[in-house]
């Protein structure tokens, strides 16, 4: 079996590649091939963490893997990262484990691949301007891809930790060429955005949908849980709304469930999921004014479709290491 860490993967996976196979998983989500039960999820209270187990079978792309992945908001602070994660790939003919990987890397990649799939659907094509609220390690994913398929020419960043935020904006300038400003408030970042990333641990509102310009497209990928959320309810009913998956939001998506909750919207106002977008049965943005938002909790089409892209590569380039159970 193949064990892959995070160094290989950084070493084989290109943005531009899992855009496009994220895309063929979503296709394939919508043609109802793809083998892909709700995660399940076990909250650790003790230790304020929540752990979530998602398997997959893309029958098109004849992908099989699982992942086991931890969210852990109190880790910063003892200097670990947010997220951890693992992934097993399987070989779908022979059930033959073929690799294990790193999943943490894995995630980002893929999270910020359906990003830029639905910033490239719903994003003004003439969006030069990118706000970035919560400049961890899934930001730096999120704003490289929407980079992929929009022509940036700023970004504004906000975090509450501002070594974080100039940690973001140094990196990323340097990878990407571009000006990146740290910005004051999340006020200031969502009022000079086009598009704009919450990519936050917050359990309570992070911006207010006053704040919004027209033609704003938002990518809100944080809080995965039905109790928080990132988003306010203004922002939700005013924004044309699409998700990654409707029954998960509606289950695990405290940014949908407390509007509904709250009589604010209901299930009606989930316009499309992604799926329905990239297969052209719906249209994404009708026009220059409107403000889309996507709501992503993360699916584990995702996982098993850049899995596999990295192990054909990591077999093609002789990547990683072999191991005998």
């Amino acid at each position: 079996m193949l064990v892959l860490s995070r160094n290989d993967l950084e070493k084989i996976l290109s943005m531009k590649e899992v855009i496009k196979a994220i895309e063929k998983a979503f296709l394939e989500l919508y043609n109802r091939t793809a083998k892909v039960p709700l995660r399940i999820i076990i909250d650790i209270e003790k230790h304020k963490g929540t752990m979530l187990y998602m398997p997959c079978y893309l029958e098109e792309n004849d992908a099989l893997a699982i992942k086991v992945v931890s969210v852990y908001g109190e880790n910063l602070k003892k200097g670990f990262p947010t997220i951890f994660a693992t992934v097993l790939v399987n070989d779908p003919e022979t059930g033959k484990p073929l690799a294990i990987m790193e999943g943490g890397y894995l995630t980002a990649m893929r999270t910020g691949a359906t990003s830029g799939v639905a910033t490239k659907y719903l994003a003004r094509k003439d969006s030069r301007t990118v706000g970035i609220i919560g400049a961890g390690v899934q930001a730096r994913t999120q704003l490289w891809a929407v980079y992929e398929v929009r022509p940036l020419k700023k970004v504004f960043v906000y975090d509450i930790s501002m070594e974080r935020a100039k940690s973001f904006a140094d990196y990323m300038s340097k990878k990407l060429g571009i000006e990146i400003i740290i910005a004051k408030s999340p006020e200031e970042v969502v009022r000079n955005s086009d598009i704009l990333i919450l990519a936050t641990t917050a359990k309570q509102p992070v911006i207010d949908g006053d704040w919004i310009r027209e033609g704003t497209h938002i990518n809100s990928i944080g809080w995965v849980g039905p109790e928080g959320r990132e988003l306010d309810s203004k922002t939700v009913r005013k924004a044309k709304l699409i998700v990654d998956s409707k029954d998960a939001v509606l289950k695990e998506s405290g940014d949908i469930i407390i509007p509904i909750k709250e009589g604010i919207i209901d299930e009606s106002h989930i316009y499309a999921e992604l799926g329905e977008i990239v297969s052209g049965a719906k249209k994404g943005r009708t026009s220059n004014e409107e403000i889309t938002l996507f709501k992503s909790v993360g699916l584990a089409i995702e996982d098993a479709i850049t899995a596999k892209l990295a192990y054909e590569k990591a077999i093609k380039e002789n990547i990683g290491k072999e191991i005998e159970f």
